[in-house]
């Protein structure tokens, strides 16, 4: 499938290789991406090919496990495990998303001196003991996009017209939270508000984003309003600015409504992958240049607005806070 013309294709290339004119170039691709629509692409991304066949097959043969079997790793209070269909609604949506997932992130002992803490969503993951061959593929590619992230978030902070490391010590013990994500063919004659993922914008900083060749990402044109359609490219992975990034910017960068409509007649894959930092860094756009005038987000912890977000379309957290009232 061909590029939509308003998303662009970046090339990673010359960051991973430290050249500094291919960086300083790359940034201001980057900032007129993320000022113009939220959305690019990125080839040469640095995630080895061997790492993201074996996420990808991982993901395949997980979600061919019988729905009952997938419930034995049922998604926990840490937000990791399995997350079967009907259990997550975004805001404003009038029906659930019509999809699967499974979500991983950082591996913490439990004796983890953030999880002693009882900092949120924090611990070991919740892997599968009928599937032992998960864990190492999709944990490989977890790091294996960390890293990817990393190199995005230095070229961002450039972008943004201040030190490239910047980032670097909001992620320490990042809360990076990595999803493999299973959409069942819909219906050509479904219907209008029945979405794969509704339409919503991200809650973090950054997303990171592998596709199947199936199709059915769109985004929300910003000048028109429209849906265009964000397609697959072979061997890119797809960006989007969070509402993080987009407060901590002071909406200099632009967090974009995007959704999922899987009416292909085929099963849909995909490994989503939300880079976000420490669960105590500090957003506040004054630490970016905005003045205490100018600046239209008061300061919050990364974790707290993570969390909320949470909170408010996952279908299991509502239950548990139902059952506590």
């Amino acid at each position: 499938m061909g590029q939509p013309a308003y998303i662009p294709v970046i090339d990673l290339q010359g960051v991973r290789n430290r050249d500094r004119a291919a960086t300083e170039q790359v940034a201001r691709e980057i900032r007129e991406a993320c000022t113009r629509s939220g959305f690019f692409y990125i080839r040469n991304h640095g995630v080895p090919v061997e790492t993201l066949a074996r996420a990808q097959a991982a993901a395949r043969t997980f979600f061919a496990h019988p729905r009952e079997t997938k419930q034995r790793v049922a998604v926990n209070q840490r937000h990791r495990g399995f997350n079967a269909l009907g259990d997550a609604t975004m805001y404003q949506a009038t029906k659930p998303d019509f999809k699967e997932f499974f979500s991983i992130g950082l591996e913490l002992p439990e004796d983890d001196p953030a999880v002693l803490a009882g900092e949120a969503l924090r611990g070991p993951n919740n892997w599968p003991d009928f599937m032992p061959d998960l864990q190492p593929a999709l944990y490989r590619y977890y790091e294996a996009i960390g890293a990817c992230g990393a190199d995005l978030l230095r070229v961002v902070a450039l972008s943004l017209g201040i030190d490239e490391a910047f980032f670097v010590d909001k992620y320490q013990k990042r809360l990076q939270r990595t999803q493999m994500v299973y959409y069942p063919p819909q219906s050509p004659q479904s219907e209008a508000d029945q979405f794969g993922v509704a339409p919503h914008t991200d809650y973090g900083c950054i997303t990171l984003l592998w596709q199947d060749n199936v199709g059915g990402l769109q985004v929300r044109e910003l000048g028109s309003q429209s849906w265009i359609d964000a397609p697959p490219i072979e061997g890119t992975l797809v960006i989007n600015v969070g509402d993080l990034l987009a407060r901590w910017s002071n909406d200099r960068f632009r967090s974009t409504l995007h959704r999922v409509v899987n009416r292909s007649g085929q099963e849909r894959y995909s490994i989503a992958t939300f880079y976000d930092p420490d669960y105590g860094a500090n957003v506040d756009p004054r630490d970016l240049g905005a003045s205490d005038a100018d600046a239209k987000y008061a300061p919050v912890a990364a974790g707290d607005y993570i969390l909320g977000r949470i909170n408010d379309s996952m279908g299991y957290r509502k239950k548990q806070s139902q059952s506590v009232a």
